[in-house]
């Protein structure tokens, strides 16, 4: 029998799963820096006297920042490697946290949380994902994206209760700096397991000159627009306003952060199955239609959820955090899919852009959901005009068109391979 697994290069021993291990340890890691900032809403201000309007700047330079910074990743993993870039990474989200402990004012929140911290998880977000998959696999490329995306949201359940209870018994600077160790501990096991598939020459282009020019051309297109719109929603819907206000308003509703904590693990928990399952179906059905679904129903749910929100933890409630949790992350695969199927090796990087807007929708209504809070004294506003924009966002998903001449999910070959470097400009989709 044929062996169906890609034999090592001799000056890249291993696999593709053990890159996908090395990969998946640094999006975990990272993936714990997002759900931080929520939790630090109450205790940054009580504890220094700050407004939930100045902490939610600093969550929405975070996003921003996060998103912006994707892209230019994607084009310098091409240049310098995959595994430079996601050991840099982690140095720059452990240098944040590390500062963030010495905190006194708002801006330096900001500039170290912000700033040091988005760089480093927008380094290693969704778009360390999607060029990971690109270059190691083929065949259930899907898969392969729905798992490294579900890893992000292990990060998040994994470290949030421990974080929230870190809080709740020592500090909100004992968190960061436990997050400064763990992004430390990581760098190691990275180093040693990201490969890139083969020793070649490294692109000459510019990093940042190619992530410019792949977005000019990318611009000019319909569907860029289309999935950039749609993502925006799916970051204002999630970041924006679960991993940022959630704990915040059931603690408004006289619930213990810390069981408000546990529900958004709840969440990750079932963010992973969503997504995985995600992943399984886009490699099986049209990637649009999932969208259109995925966005209706997380809709529907948010609409829903002022009316759950207590201080008790009931069934409807878990209902929701189910429910939420499958539809979550569910839409990073069908969203890398079309990507991929209109720009074809530029895939990576468009898609860096892609969760640029994610960022931009997350990090406004981060924003607009504190200042909400403080102008009205409730959340119940930025669940409804969230759960508004998907409902848009399942409209939109329903317009994008298929590639001309090539079906949205290829049929993928039985057996995995190593992919050749990308090429710097895309071809022509067949």
């Amino acid at each position: 029998m044929k062996n169906s697994s890609p034999r090592p290069h001799p000056h890249n021993p291993g696999s593709p799963w053990t890159v996908a291990a090395g990969a998946a340890l640094a999006i975990v890691t990272a993936g714990a820096f997002s759900t931080l900032a929520g939790l630090l809403v109450g205790p940054l201000h009580e504890d220094l006297g700050w407004s939930r309007a100045s902490v939610g700047l600093g969550s929405l330079v975070n996003m921003v920042v996060y998103g912006a910074s994707a892209p230019f990743a994607a084009a310098l993993m091409d240049r310098l490697g995959m595994r430079r870039v996601a050991v840099g990474a982690l140095c720059l989200v452990g240098a944040g946290a590390g500062l963030a402990t010495t905190m006194t004012a708002p801006w330096q929140f900001v500039l170290y949380w912000g700033v040091l911290v988005g760089l480093g998880t927008g380094a290693t977000a969704t778009t360390f994902a999607a060029t990971v998959t690109e270059r190691w696999f083929v065949a259930r490329r899907g898969l392969v994206t729905g798992l490294l995306t579900a890893a992000s949201v292990v990060g998040q359940f994994v470290f949030l209760p421990v974080l929230s209870w870190v809080i709740d018994a020592y500090s909100w600077r004992a968190a960061a700096a436990a997050l400064a160790l763990a992004a430390a501990g990581a760098l190691p096991v990275v180093w040693a397991a990201v490969r890139d598939p083969r020793k070649g020459p490294a692109l000459r282009e510019d990093a940042a000159r190619r992530a410019l020019r792949t977005l000019a051309r990318a611009a000019r297109t319909g569907p860029f627009w289309l999935l950039a719109g749609t993502f925006a929603v799916c970051g204002a819907s999630t970041n924006g306003v679960m991993w940022t206000h959630f704990a915040p308003a059931a603690h408004d509703h006289g619930m213990p952060v810390t069981v408000a904590a546990s529900l958004l693990s709840l969440i990750g928990i079932f963010n992973v199955a969503g997504t995985v399952a995600s992943g399984w179906l886009t490699d099986r059905a049209d990637p649009r239609r999932l969208l259109a679904v995925y966005y209706a129903l997380r809709g529907l749910t948010l609409l829903a959820l002022p009316l759950l929100l207590t201080s008790a933890v009931d069934a409807p409630l878990v209902a929701f955090t189910v429910v939420f949790g499958l539809l979550d992350v569910a839409t990073v695969p069908p969203t890398i899919a079309l990507c991929r199927a209109h720009y074809g090796a530029d895939a990576p990087v468009v898609f860096g852009w892609v969760s640029a807007a994610h960022q931009v929708g997350a990090g406004a209504v981060a924003f607009a959901g504190g200042m909400a809070r403080d102008a009205f004294g409730s959340y119940d506003p930025v669940w409804v005009g969230a759960g508004a924009l998907c409902a848009g966002a399942a409209l939109l998903a329903l317009t994008l068109r298929r590639p001309q001449g090539q079906r949205v999910t290829p049929p993928a070959p039985a057996t995995p391979r190593r992919s050749r470097a990308l090429p710097a400009s895309p071809p022509r989709c067949r």
